[in-house]
């Protein structure tokens, strides 16, 4: 069982929802992304309440002619975000994934601390490293057997 923490990406670009969704807007061109997880402080931990997503932006904000400077991330947010266990298999992670029918999951520790991000391209990235290594191990086992009895 490969746990979550292994392969969820660690650099996570977070906002808080009282921010305006201009300010929100171009803090994701600044990090070069297109999502933002809505967090709040509990104690030491920063809880993820919601995610904000480009498209969120574009379909809640624009397309509805709305000052993007005049609503809050709070607004147009996504609620409740799917979050995932540390400690959990990736395997699970995918189940949830596709029965929430998202791409990516806030990664949180017991106490809901925010710890990184799993994404669909996460889980492909690693799968790829793993099949290139069985590649490697068929050719190797291949060419050994080459010299072993020529």
């Amino acid at each position: 069982m490969l746990a979550v923490n292994l392969i969820c990406s660690p650099n996570v670009a977070t906002v808080a929802a009282t921010e305006d969704v201009a300010k929100a807007a171009a803090l994701m061109r600044a990090q070069h992304v297109g999502d933002l997880v809505v967090v709040e402080s509990r104690g030491n931990a920063r809880v993820p309440i919601g995610i904000l997503t480009d498209r969120d932006i574009v379909v809640g904000v624009i397309a509805e002619r709305i000052a993007p400077d005049a609503v809050t991330v709070r607004d147009t947010m996504t609620r409740n975000p799917l979050t995932v266990r540390e400690d959990a298999s990736v395997e699970f992670a995918l189940r949830e994934m596709r029965r929430y029918g998202v791409r990516r999951a806030p990664v949180v520790r017991a106490n809901g601390d925010l710890v990184g991000m799993i994404t669909i391209d996460d889980v492909i990235q690693h799968l790829a490293v793993q099949m290139s290594r069985l590649a490697d191990l068929i050719r190797l086992e291949q060419d050994a057997e080459l010299r072993a009895r020529p």
